[in-house]
């Protein structure tokens, strides 16, 4: 059996276990508690909720963890253009993935040069004959499948005046193909492969005889089973499994690939510059001809995946393209603005080309670009985004509406989408959103990745939005992990999102994609490696919504018990980011004056224990030193407090680098931590940062600079779940972390087209939930559909097993009637009206 085999069978037996467990079960029937309710639920018999749209959820894709080349792009060779570079990433070469062996491998020589295929395809392979190159494909090798058909192509040229033979074939998984290639000029060459048996772990051979110098380009390898049959394809069963969600829009290319890197164009004029924003002209035409790029997550980029064949996958699952385009300011810590208005023109006049290029008739300039590669028809673009995440809200929102005045005027119907910056709050995020109301944009886009507490404080966020103002779209969140409690509480949190269907009009997880050998960001909702796949818990969290969401919200209300905030107590920290700085007199009293903490460090740093093995921390000059610039996140903790008040005293001095200083308090053995952040960001801002699960929330931030050699007093002032932070003896701000959590969550909606009542509740808890159910007098069919997804909370789905999946029962219902939802569980009622 081979290991792909293997694997399914493995995960076959657990579902099949899953199955029988349920099997036998006859069909749920509410019954009476034998105690008193936990929780009600109670739907408005007379009033309307808001209209949910069609795009209520979706999907964001952007490249990162290897989502397009080595993922959802179904191209099998690595590096077919040999194009990766060192500046791509360090261990690149021209050569990466593949090897030349026989009697003059040695002289295989990636060239640029004249004799290029073209002029955005920099790079070629030139070899000797007689030789044989191996591509060693992506993760393990090349999946293939017995009987499958895969389609061979190279662009190609030979010196010797008979041609050269090439010998094209997948070793021993299948046949081989014999290729004349005639003349000392460029032409491309096809064949097809037959896979004899089925491997994870196949390879690529070239083998050419005779004599003479050959130059190779665009090595490629497709299987014919592509999603949807389509040519230069997607990989079946991943575009299947995203198709299975029935998403309302695609959002893509990104993130940071839109707002990193050079804003000029891959030209002689702007030297080629290898690391670039997404733009889509580079993405689009016959695929010899599309440039490189050096992806900001720290790979190449082959633009192989480009916007015509991210218009195509959108329409092929029917739902709408969101693309975003770049503003000229970069974000994800880079932080610039690139101050040039002739380029600003020419990318404001990029985006007016891709509507074009999207809806325009197939006989205009861009309309016949998208008619030529095969779609005369319009994709019906509606909306477009402008940035992503940028961090210097002034800079960026000068621009911004210059992109929005130019698009208004030739295309009023397209929703222009601006965005609040990189956090769900701070000085960033309220600057913005003025801004935004201000102007009366049409839709603002928030980000955020919280931990799971979060989420279940802050069901009710939007409530308090100005239904008047812009709308909302929620363009990247998750909670940090990918256990099944990170999924209930996203649950619980997409409950309040239906309730203000309202204000926010669209809302996707991120980020999508990862492959599980080449991993930059968790958690993500679905992960694979180069021949399976499989959803996490959030995945089959977001399926069992997106599959389920309704036309329009049916106000109800529920009552029952909260989870009250805990004061802040734990370990203290000190850290630093990309700056040496030196700390001294860390002290922390009761507000009795009670030292319960204190050091000089005149006894050295033993009391000190690094969290991670980060930085250079000594102690010098009678203070606690970490002198390492390059070095990021050198938390270093002490103690453990367990007073409920108390006050954090210490003296820092900044000695170089990029930032300040980094202060924490409330330090827990989980991770979880608060820390006073003051010159971050490159030394722009300020912020209370609250950590869970690897990530930091935005609690506060304000404009902040830390000089260089100047010695700061900061004073910390915990009153149970209340701060106030004083720098230098003032107050620079405060704040109470004092939401309760909602573990019960809980919408009802309407799908107009059965007329089924939708209940949906969450039960992000260790205890069953006794609830009471008040249909409002509706007449209601007797039997309903009930999915379950429940566990473990700290379960989570992975390539050996996937626990965690829906069960799907019949309940007895009523117009009023008790159920008892399982802990830990996401419950689904369909509900017949008629």
């Amino acid at each position: 059996m081979s290991l792909a085999r293997a694997k399914r069978a493995a995960r076959a037996s657990v579902t099949l276990l899953l199955v029988a467990s349920v099997a036998g079960v006859t069909p749920a029937v509410a019954q009476p508690p034998a105690a008193p309710a936990d929780y009600t639920i109670t739907v408005d018999p007379a009033a309307t909720g808001p209209r949910i749209d069609r795009s209520m959820y979706g999907v964001f894709f952007e490249d990162i963890n290897f989502a397009a080349d080595g993922g959802l792009y179904a191209e099998l060779v690595r590096n077919r253009s040999f194009e990766f570079l060192p500046a791509d990433n360090g261990s690149y070469t021209g050569l990466t993935a593949w090897t030349a062996t026989g009697g003059t491998g040695a002289t295989a020589v990636v060239t640029s040069d004249d004799a290029r295929l073209n002029e955005r395809n920099r790079t070629y392979l030139k070899v000797e004959a007689p030789f044989t190159l191996t591509n060693a494909g992506y993760d393990q090798g090349f999946a293939v499948r017995a009987g499958a058909t895969y389609d061979f192509s190279v662009w190609a040229r030979s010196t010797a005046p008979a041609g050269t033979q090439l010998t094209v074939g997948l070793g021993d998984a299948s046949d081989e193909v014999a290729i004349a290639v005639q003349g000392d000029a460029w032409k491309q060459y096809t064949g097809t492969l037959k896979a004899g048996r089925t491997t994870d772990a196949g390879r690529l051979t070239l083998r050419g005889g005779g004599a003479g110098t050959v130059r190779l380009d665009e090595v490629s390898i497709f299987p014919r089973d592509t999603f949807k049959g389509r040519r230069n394809g997607l990989r079946k069963d991943l575009a299947e499994k995203i198709a299975a969600l029935h998403p309302g829009f695609v959002r893509f290319p990104g993130g940071c690939l839109v707002n990193t890197g050079s804003m000029y164009g891959y030209d002689a004029a702007s030297g080629f510059p290898r690391a670039r924003a997404y733009q889509w002209k580079d993405t689009v035409g016959p695929v010899e001809t599309r440039a490189a790029n050096a992806n900001f997550w720290g790979y190449n980029q082959s633009y192989g995946l480009g916007y015509f064949e991210y218009l195509q996958f959108a329409e092929d699952i029917g739902a709408m393209p969101l693309p975003v385009v770049p503003a000229l300011v970069t974000g994800c810590g880079q932080n610039r603005a690139t101050v040039d208005d002739a380029l600003l023109r020419r990318h404001i006049q990029d985006t007016l080309d891709l509507i074009e290029f999207a809806n325009g008739p197939a006989d205009s300039t861009w309309g016949r670009l998208r008619a030529d590669m095969g779609h005369p028809a319009p994709f019906h673009l509606t909306h477009v985004a402008v940035g992503n995440e940028e961090n210097l809200p002034n800079e960026y929102f000068a621009n911004f509406v210059k992109y929005e005045a130019a698009i208004k005027a030739r295309y009023p119907d397209i929703t222009v989408i601006s965005n609040s910056g990189p956090d769900d709050q701070g000085f960033v995020f309220d600057l913005l959103w003025r801004y935004n109301r201000e102007a009366g944009v049409d839709m603002v886009d928030e980000h955020y990745y919280n931990s799971p507490a979060w989420f279940l404080q802050n069901n009710k966020r939007y409530d308090a939005y100005d239904r008047n103002g812009p709308k909302v779209f929620l363009g990247e969140y998750a909670s940090l992990d990918g256990k099944l409690y990170n999924a209930l509480a996203e649950a619980a949190y997409m409950t309040g999102l239906e309730r203000n269907a309202d204000v926010v009009k669209m809302a996707s997880y991120a980020p999508l994609l990862a492959n599980i050998d080449h991993v930059q960001w968790r958690p993500d909702m679905i992960w694979f490696d180069n021949d399976e796949s499989w959803g996490t818990t959030s995945y089959q969290v977001q399926k069992l919504f997106m599959n389920n969401v309704g036309d329009r919200v049916v106000p109800s209300r529920a009552t029952g018990k909260l989870a009250q905030p805990k004061p802040i107590t734990g370990a203290l920290g000190l850290s630093t980011w990309a700056t040496a700085a030196v700390y001294d007199d860390v002290k922390v009293t009761a507000p009795d004056g009670t030292v319960l903490f204190s050091d000089d460090f005149s006894a050295g740093s033993g009391q000190w224990t690094p969290v991670e093995p980060r930085g250079t921390w000594s102690v010098a000059d009678g203070g606690f030193l970490q002198s390492d610039t390059a070095a990021l996140d050198t938390l270093i903790k002490a103690g453990h407090i367990t007073a409920t008040d108390y006050d954090y005293t210490l003296k820092a001095t900044k000695r170089s680098g990029a930032e300040g200083f980094l202060v924490a308090f409330g330090v827990q053995e989980s991770g979880e931590l608060y820390w006073w952040n003051l010159g971050g960001w490159n030394n722009t801002l300020g912020a209370i940062q609250k950590g869970a699960g690897g990530g930091k929330e935005m609690v506060i931030s304000k404009p902040n600079t830390i000089a260089t050699g100047v010695t700061y007093d900061i004073k910390i002032e915990v009153r149970g779940t209340s701060v106030r932070l004083y720098l230098n003896g003032e107050l620079w701000g405060g704040f109470d972390d004092d939401k309760v959590a909602e573990p019960f969550a809980q919408v009802v909606t309407q799908d107009e087209a059965t007329g089924d009542l939708i209940v949906k509740v969450v039960n992000a808890q260790d205890t069953s939930a006794v609830t009471k159910i008040d249909l409002g007098r509706r007449k209601v069919r007797g039997t309903a559909r009930m999915t379950v997804i429940s566990g473990d909370p700290g379960e989570q789905n992975t390539r050996s097993a996937e626990p965690i999946q829906p069960v799907t029962t019949d309940l007895k219902v009523a117009p009023a009637f008790t159920h008892t939802f399982a802990p830990n569980s996401v419950t689904f009622i369909r509900i017949r009206t008629r």
